[in-house]
């Protein structure tokens, strides 16, 4: 797919570029990502996240992407473990708190099987619907991030939720990007990071009567 549609903005994938790609490995996790409240560990092209509490686990690269920035990766659950695929940009990760300042996708969250997003940390913008086409142990194609606190989340190249937030998380402070398990675990593998290239789309209805 060369172009992701938004409200009013188009992406333009092949024209994005990749920022971070390496394919996971012992040596890419070690050198690359760091880890907290969580395990992850590689088996081949896989890397596996486990998190057995009701915290966030999470996964973050080390180095900082500032911008506009879209995560690309694929991943299922390792059952009997049946929800949260989570993934979190804008970040920073507060090791005191064991949490973040972060946008956070969640799939199969929020306790109900819902697709969605949280501000973290104060989670009073969040927006979820459900997601009845999730089915444990499937793998599936995440497409996630946001422009300018424009977020939004493609499944399969479908997209499932668009979020608008009227005061951005700003990027050049916050801009750690990740994954994370909140007391499920899943495998995760084709990671990939783009900074956003976009422009205007103009939508208007037409006449109908």
């Amino acid at each position: 797919m060369s172009n992701l549609l938004l409200m009013n903005k188009r992406i333009l994938l092949d024209a994005s570029p990749i920022l971070y790609n390496r394919p996971f490995s012992a040596a890419a996790l070690g050198e690359d990502w760091e880890w907290f409240n969580s395990e992850w560990r590689c088996q081949g092209d896989l890397l596996i996240g486990r998190n057995e509490n009701p915290t966030a686990g999470a996964l973050l690269l080390k180095q900082g992407f500032p911008g506009d920035v879209l995560l690309q990766f694929r991943a299922r659950n390792v059952l009997p473990s049946a929800h949260d695929i989570d993934a979190m940009w804008n970040c920073t990760w507060d090791e005191p708190k064991g949490s973040r300042t972060a946008y956070v996708l969640g799939i199969q969250g929020w306790y109900e099987g819902k697709i969605g997003f949280e501000k973290a940390p104060e989670n009073r913008l969040a927006a979820m619907a459900p997601c009845p086409w999730f089915a444990p142990g499937r793998e599936i194609l995440v497409q996630v991030g946001s422009i300018a606190g424009h977020c939004f989340v493609f499944v399969d190249g479908l997209l499932r939720i668009e979020m608008l937030d009227p005061d951005p998380i700003d990027s050049a402070r916050h801009n750690r990007v990740g994954v994370e398990a909140f007391q499920s675990m899943y495998a995760i593998r084709d990671f990939t990071l783009r900074r956003i290239v976009w422009e205007e789309r103009p939508q208007k209805y037409a006449a109908e009567f």
